[in-house]
């Protein structure tokens, strides 16, 4: 198939408030941090580092929680470490570099090439087993051609500068209409899968064709190191905080369990008030937390964003994926190549339709992913 997986990393916002707000104040206090930073997942310690490298060295970073790293994160599960948010690199062998492939491959991060070339093989009926393979295979190739038409219906609405449109809508135009269980699982695959969202929450100027693949390559690899793909992070923050001889980060610029609630201008720059009452002092803050705190408000701004800012925010949709890992006592799966992914389709559209072997990681063990 041509149509690759991405793992969206959970998009962050970054609001500059020195020009979003107004200008900041000339005068702050002595050793006052020139600019604050909220949140430390990958855009938060990427703006960090690139002012940092710009010669801005009075810095604070922010981060509610008791890590770095944001939505890349890990965990244990049954002896072995897990992926609870990012797990793809998605974006390797194009004409461009993805810059999260070079970092990954300087860490070494153990990864592997995700195949899902065979998964019409491995696409399963609601009851009775899998399907026959040409069967599948059709309901594919159809559903393919209504991505394809997507594409060009896409390119032409951004050519002559047209107003967006759904996936959905697209699929109306070229009177397609998933109802069967097989036709439903496809129909998630290639989108909620893809992103997080059914086709009538998708946008489709932004989402085909994908200018993660068109820049860097149709490949994805499959993040699975003990290390976490969080290490990345890690990478990228240890180039400008200090650590310790083990690697830890001790900079003192990093402070962690920092719940920000709310953050004020005024003509003498910015004031940023965390959970525990303390108020930080600064010329400019750099917001890099998730939509989702955004658009809840959990965060208090003095004076309030502009209409038109908050608008801009409020019209995105904050995309959930839901990670199960099980555990089985013996396996009773078939094994080899091209079997590493699962369909199953149900005839309620999204119930429990994703499935993924990683037994390889485990090596012993029988563990299995589904979405």
């Amino acid at each position: 198939m041509g149509i690759r997986r991405t793992r969206l990393m959970l998009a962050s916002l970054i609001v500059i408030m020195g020009t979003l707000l107004g200008c900041p104040g000339a005068a702050t206090a002595k050793r006052a941090p020139t600019v604050i930073i909220v949140g430390a997942g990958m855009s938060g310690i990427s703006a960090a580092k690139t002012l940092s490298d710009a010669g801005i060295k009075r810095i604070l970073i922010l981060e509610a929680t008791n890590r770095i790293g944001g939505r890349m994160y890990k965990a244990n599960f049954s002896g072995v470490s897990v992926e609870l948010g990012a797990n793809w690199v998605s974006g390797v062998g194009g004409p461009q570099v993805n810059p999260i492939w070079i970092m990954a491959n300087k860490l070494r991060l153990k990864s592997f090439l995700s195949n899902f070339q065979n998964i019409s093989s491995n696409t399963y009926k609601p009851v009775g087993g899998v399907y026959e393979e040409s069967v599948a295979r059709k309901a594919f190739e159809v559903a393919e051609q209504v991505v394809e038409f997507g594409t060009e219906v896409s390119k032409d609405l951004a050519a002559r500068k047209q107003p967006d449109i759904s996936i959905l809508t697209s699929q109306r135009l070229k009177n397609y209409f998933p109802k069967t269980p097989l036709e439903m699982v496809i129909d998630y695959y290639l989108c909620d899968f893809e992103s997080a969202e059914p086709p009538r929450a998708t946008s489709l100027l932004n989402s085909v064709p994908s200018s993660t693949y068109s820049n860097f390559g149709e490949d994805s690899y499959f993040v699975a190191d003990p290390r976490g793909y969080e290490s990345v992070v890690h990478y990228v923050a240890q180039q400008f905080l200090t650590t310790n001889a083990a690697g830890q980060i001790t900079d003192p610029r990093l402070q962690l369990k920092k719940v920000v609630t709310e953050i004020s201008r005024s003509p003498r720059g910015v004031a940023v008030k965390t959970e525990d009452g303390l108020v930080h002092r600064a010329d400019y803050v750099i917001v890099s937390v998730s939509l989702g705190v955004l658009q809840n408000n959990l965060i208090k701004f003095h004076p309030s964003l502009p209409q038109w800012k908050i608008l801009a925010l409020d019209q995105f949709n904050m995309a959930i994926y839901t990670k199960i890992f099980l555990k089985f006592p013996y396996k009773f799966w078939p094994s080899g190549n091209g079997t590493e992914f699962f369909l199953y389709a149900h005839e309620k559209r999204g119930y429990y339709p994703f499935w993924q072997v990683i037994q390889f990681i485990t090596l012993s063990e029988n563990l299995f992913f589904k979405m």
